[in-house]
């Protein structure tokens, strides 16, 4: 696998804020995109002060989360995953939906592959926790080619060959090879998500936020940097 250190798309501006995995909302050069429970809604923002919605489409229900990378944004559901393209910033065009257990989803995603929690144990109506893995070399033709059984996961974000994990604990996956993930670290904290800026870690609590220095040529030497309560 092949991917920049930063989840998100080389073409975010370096003064634009980055969210984690369970973000509604994106940014994409010029245009804000957002969702709800069931529509996937653009706004342009040339003028910042006075943003103006261009277009609204219809995904389906029970809609979560907004991940955007490269060209596409994918959108995570609690029945699937949707991928959608920029060409047309205005109108993203629906590429490929995929259908898993009822659970609560985030997702993210690099050139190749799209990842996907599962966590059955929130009350969104299933009972199947895990991580699921797609290979997206075709964009229009998802395929899962991995399932691991977790406890309860929620946020995650990419690393170069790493995925962090909420779980019971931040696990750390090795995804040199997508379709046999190797768990080869764990930070012994509770987060939801995950927020991934180069050599930086963030993690978010129900009560604080933790910062944390990755070393790219040791994913076993983690260094925390601070702790805020919130």
């Amino acid at each position: 696998m092949a991917c920049d250190s930063d989840s998100q798309s080389d073409s975010l501006s370096s003064d634009t804020g980055q969210g984690g995995s369970l973000a509604q909302f994106t940014i994409a050069g010029n245009y804000l995109y957002t969702v709800d429970e069931s529509f996937l809604n653009v706004f342009n923002i040339v003028n910042p002060e006075s943003p103006v919605q261009v277009n609204t489409s219809y995904i389906g229900f029970d809609i979560e989360t907004l991940f955007h990378y490269d060209n596409n944004l994918y959108v995570g559901s609690q029945t699937g995953m949707f991928i959608y393209n920029l060409d047309n910033p205005e109108a993203p065009k629906q590429l490929a939906s995929v259908s898993h257990f009822r659970a609560c989803d985030p997702v993210v995603a690099n050139d190749t592959h799209a990842f996907v929690t599962l966590d059955g144990s929130t009350g969104c109506g299933g009972s199947i926790s895990a991580l699921e893995i797609y290979d997206t070399s075709q964009l229009t033709a998802p395929m899962l080619v991995s399932r691991r059984n977790l406890i309860a996961p929620k946020g995650l974000g990419l690393y170069n060959n790493y995925l962090f994990v909420c779980d019971d604990e931040v696990k750390v996956f090795d995804i040199s090879n997508p379709d046999e993930s190797v768990l080869v670290n764990a930070i012994n904290i509770s987060a939801f998500d995950v927020i991934v800026r180069e050599n930086h870690l963030i993690l978010i609590g129900e009560n604080n936020v933790f910062q944390y220095q990755l070393n790219p040529n040791d994913i076993k030497n983690i260094k925390e940097l601070s702790v805020l309560n919130i």
